[in-house]
């Protein structure tokens, strides 16, 4: 029986006093049907001749007959919801243990990725402590060698100062009984001479070679040895830094002609007017943009751009096949992996949408470091070497500094970008 037809007998089989399905169902003169119960405490309740509940029609005795057919048409409508309600149920009771399952299995899923991330961060963790103690030990293993070098050293020239010293004081123990034996002789003589005796005084000589202390050696050595050890340390450590800070310069070939780069090719700062230049597919034409002219595919590499306080600039990496005759957005979907600042205060990373960045102390000199194997690109505020973004997705083939002055705002003045050297200082 189809579900519309059960719930239209459903209706027709329902007592309309306790509008349920009629329990020992009988029928009035009328032709209604009400349960037997239903319609003897309707009866009782009333006062006057008996009537139908429904059409109201008046029988002049209380009398009823059981109706089977009705009966057994409500026995069977019961016989088939009671069947239909364990079939709902048991559609209830597979639906839900369908969603449990399901529910199960993203649980499962779910904690076979957090199991696969634990084991995953352990490693990363295991490998980053391996790699920061190298690090430290190259480090520990320098100052003990310079350590040792300076002691041996700072041994050696004591033990020649001292050596140096013990010759002097012979020298000078000799000059002393020289002059106790010179004197004792004019002793003897001054006795003889008092005794009225003839006496021949000895031949006195006069001492031209009597050593003297040479006290500034000393000082000398506390000169050498009281210095400014750790600077010192630091300009020898800088030169074995790996990796340590390039010494890079602009490509002329690839400046947008209106930038200008300074003698040393160090220096880069938007002009005015565009200037003379040659045609060159390196160079970039729709943007204010320059490359280094050093580029790296392999290794781990660091530089350092002096930005001051100029309120707007991009800088950071790009492949060495990115489109230089277009616009387009900086960012790696493009080759470009970059940070960036707008109105002095807003920096944000070269994603897809933009990254904002926090900074809590602006920076006037960029850090950037590039491992190529592990294709990391990160940017560093290079005052405190706090890290401001990183990306993880880094460039896969040869790739150049990037830098670009952007165009300034009218009546603002145009201030240079830098590319730090570091090596002569510690040199």
């Amino acid at each position: 029986m189809k579900q519309a037809e059960a719930q239209s007998l459903s209706e027709d089989l329902t007592c309309s006093i306790c509008w349920d399905l009629f329990r020992d169902p009988v029928m009035l003169g009328c032709m209604h049907h009400f349960c037997r119960p239903c319609i003897t405490t309707y009866w009782k309740s009333i006062r006057g001749p008996a009537a139908c509940p429904q059409c109201r029609k008046e029988f002049p005795k209380k009398q009823f007959q059981t109706n089977y057919l009705v009966a057994g048409l409500v026995e069977k409508v019961r016989t088939n919801a009671s069947v239909a309600s364990v079939r709902n149920l048991q559609k209830q009771f597979k639906d839900a243990m369908e969603s449990h399952q399901s529910q199960k299995e993203q649980l499962i899923a779910m904690i076979r990725k957090g199991e696969e991330e634990m084991s995953t961060l352990k490693k990363a963790g295991a490998d980053l402590r391996e790699r920061v103690c190298y690090d430290f030990q190259t480090l520990h293993h320098f100052l003990q060698v310079e350590e040792a070098a300076m002691l041996d050293q700072l041994r050696r020239d004591q033990m020649d100062l001292e050596h140096n010293l013990e010759c002097q004081l012979e020298a000078l123990h000799t000059a002393v009984q020289e002059l106790e034996q010179t004197m004792g002789s004019l002793r003897t003589a001054t006795s003889k001479a008092r005794n009225m005796a003839p006496v021949e005084l000895p031949e006195l000589k006069s001492r031209t070679n009597v050593p003297a202390i040479k006290g500034p050696s000393i000082e000398g050595l506390k000169r050498k040895y009281i210095a400014p050890l750790q600077y010192t340390l630091w300009r020898k450590m800088f030169k074995n830094l790996k990796p340590g800070p390039l010494s890079l310069t602009f490509d002329e070939d690839t400046v947008h002609p209106t930038l200008q780069l300074s003698r040393d090719r160090t220096q880069v700062v938007e002009t005015e007017t565009m200037l003379p230049y040659k045609p060159n597919p390196k160079r970039f034409i729709q943007c204010v943009n320059v490359l280094a002219a050093q580029g790296f595919h392999t290794g781990r590499h660091y530089w350092e751009v002096g930005v001051g306080t100029k309120p707007k600039w991009d800088i950071g990496v790009a492949l060495e096949t990115v489109n230089r005759q277009a616009r387009v957005k900086l960012c790696p979907n493009n080759g470009y992996w970059t940070m960036r600042l707008r109105n002095n205060t807003e920096y944000s990373a070269g994603t897809q949408p933009w990254t904002p960045v926090h900074v809590t102390t602006r920076p006037v000199r960029i850090g950037i470091f590039v491992d190529c194997e592990e294709r990391i690109v990160s940017f560093y505020n290079a005052d405190d070497m706090s890290l401001m973004y990183s990306f993880c997705n880094g460039p896969r083939g040869k790739a150049f500094p990037f830098f670009s002055t952007c165009l300034s705002e009218p009546g603002q003045r145009a201030q240079p970008i830098h590319l730090l050297h570091f090596l002569s200082m510690a040199i």
